[in-house]
C-alpha cells in the first residue's frame, strides 16, 4: 500500500472525529449556551445535513479540477468549519459552523476513493479503499474518546480546536503524500458527472448502502439503554464498550477491504447475510455482559466489512464518472444514519422493548440483501453474451459468423 493513503488516512480520522464527538459532548454544549438538549441535538442533524447536500454539489463543482487541489481545499473547508464551531459566539453560528463543517466530508471520502484506486494495482482496489476509512473506524477508537474528554476537561470550543488541528496536519500529508495528478488525464466534468447517476446499477448500489447502513444506525443508535438495561452495564461502562464497536469496525473494515478484492459481490453479500444474523440475535446476546461485549464488536466487524465493497461497486458501476458516484454514496451513508435511528426509534416508540432497533435493523439489513441480489440480477441481464453465433449472411462464407 501507498504511504500517500496515510494522508487520507488521516483526513478520515479528523472527519470521523468531528463527526462523532458532538454525540458526547451535548450536555457540555446545551449548559454553556443555555440551550435545551433536543435543541443541542439539532447540531448533529445539521452536519449531517451538510454532508448530503455537499457531497453530490462539491464532487459536480470540482469535476474537472486536480483530484489533489480538491482534496487540499476541501480539508481547507474542514479547518474552516470547525475553526468556527470553537469560536461560535452563540447557538445559531454554531449550527451554521456545523453545517459548514459537514459540507466537505462527503466529497473527501468520495474523491478520496477515486484517488485511493488509482494508486493501486486493479487487484487492490478494495484494500486501498479500505486504507482510507481505517481513519474514520480509528476515530471511534481513539479520536472520539479523546476529543471527549478534553472538551469535558477544557471545555467544547477546546474540542473543536484539536481537531482543526488535525485537519491542519492532513492537509500537510495531502500536499506533501499525494502525487500530482497527470495533467492529460481525462475530466468528465459535470455533465458526464451527472450523467453516471442516471444508471440504474449506481442507483442500486447507493440503495445498498442506505439498507445496509440503516440496519446499523437503526440498532447503533440505541446501543446504549441496550447495554445499561437490558445487558446491565453501568453507565460507567458504555464509552469502553463503544470503543470495542470502533474495534470490531476496523477490523471489519480490514477484512473487508482484503476480501473485496478477491470477490467484490461475494463479500457484499457475506457482510449482509453476517448482519442480519448478528442484528437478530441482538436480543438474545444482551441477556448477559460478556454475551453483550461479544455483540457490540460483531456488530462493528459486520456492518463495516461491506464499506469498501460498496463504495468500490458504487464506482464501477459509474466507471466513466466516478467521483460523483463516490461522494454521493457518503451521502447515502449519512441518510442511513438518519433513516436507521428514525426506524429504530420507531420501534422503541410501539413498545416492542429496549431490544427492538436490532430486529427492525435485521430488516434493514434484509432489504439491503434484496437490492443487492437485483442488482446483480440486473448486471447479468445488462452483460451481452459474449461469443454468440449470428445467422449473418457474409457472401463466400456458407456458415454463420461469430459475433
Amino acid at each position: 500500500m501507498p504511504v500517500a493513503l496515510l494522508a487520507l488516512a488521516v483526513g478520515a480520522f479528523g472527519i470521523g472525529t468531528t463527526e462523532f464527538v458532538m454525540m458526547g459532548l451535548l450536555p457540555d454544549v446545551a449548559d454553556d449556551l443555555n440551550i435545551s438538549l433536543p435543541e443541542a441535538g439539532h447540531l448533529v442533524s445539521a452536519y449531517a445535513l451538510g454532508v448530503v447536500v455537499g457531497a453530490p454539489l462539491l464532487a459536480a463543482v470540482t469535476a474537472r479540477m486536480a483530484r489533489r487541489k480538491v482534496l487540499i481545499g476541501l480539508m481547507a473547508l474542514f479547518v474552516a468549519g470547525n475553526a468556527l464551531s470553537a469560536f461560535a459566539p452563540d447557538y445559531h453560528w454554531l449550527l451554521a459552523a456545523r453545517f459548514l463543517s459537514g459540507l466537505p466530508h462527503g466529497a473527501f471520502f468520495g474523491v478520496g476513493a477515486v484517488v485511493a484506486t488509482t494508486m493501486v494495482a486493479p487487484e487492490r482496489k478494495a484494500r486501498s479503499v479500505s486504507m482510507m476509512f481505517l481513519g474514520l473506524t480509528v476515530a471511534n477508537i481513539a479520536g472520539v474518546p479523546v476529543a471527549t474528554l478534553m472538551g469535558q476537561q477544557m471545555g467544547w470550543r477546546a474540542t473543536f480546536l484539536g481537531v482543526s488541528a488535525i485537519g491542519l496536519v492532513a492537509i500537510a500529508a495531502l500536499a506533501r503524500l499525494i502525487p500530482h495528478d497527470d495533467a492529460h488525464a481525462p475530466r468528465a466534468g459535470v455533465r458526464g458527472e451527472l450523467a453516471a447517476l442516471r444508471s440504474l446499477p449506481v442507483w442500486l448500489a447507493l440503495g445498498t448502502t442506505v439498507a445496509g447502513f440503516g440496519a446499523l444506525f437503526a440498532a447503533y443508535s440505541y446501543v446504549t439503554p441496550m447495554l445499561t438495561d437490558a445487558a446491565g452495564f453501568a453507565d460507567s461502562s458504555v464509552t469502553v464498550l463503544l470503543a470495542l464497536f470502533g474495534v470490531g469496525a476496523t477490523a471489519g473494515n480490514l477484512l473487508g477491504g482484503r476480501l473485496a478484492d478477491h470477490s467484490l459481490r461475494g463479500t457484499l453479500f457475506g457482510g449482509l447475510t453476517a448482519l442480519v444474523a448478528v442484528l437478530a440475535l441482538f436480543p438474545l446476546l444482551m441477556s448477559a455482559e460478556w454475551s453483550a461485549g461479544l455483540a457490540v464488536v460483531l456488530l462493528g466487524m459486520a456492518a463495516f466489512v461491506t464499506g469498501s465493497p460498496l463504495q468500490l461497486m458504487v464506482m464501477e458501476k459509474a466507471s466513466a464518472a466516478p467521483a460523483l458516484a463516490s461522494s454521493a454514496n457518503q451521502a447515502a451513508f449519512n441518510l442511513a444514519n438518519a433513516g436507521g435511528a428514525w426506524i429504530g426509534g420507531v420501534a422503541l416508540a410501539a413498545g416492542f422493548g429496549v431490544t427492538s432497533p436490532a430486529i427492525a435493523g435485521a430488516a434493514l439489513a434484509v432489504l439491503g440483501l434484496v437490492v443487492a441480489a437485483t442488482a446483480a440480477v440486473v448486471d447479468r441481464r445488462r452483460v451481452a453474451p459474449r461469443g454468440r453465433l449470428v445467422a449473418t449472411h457474409v457472401p463466400g462464407v456458407s456458415e454463420p459468423v461469430r459475433s
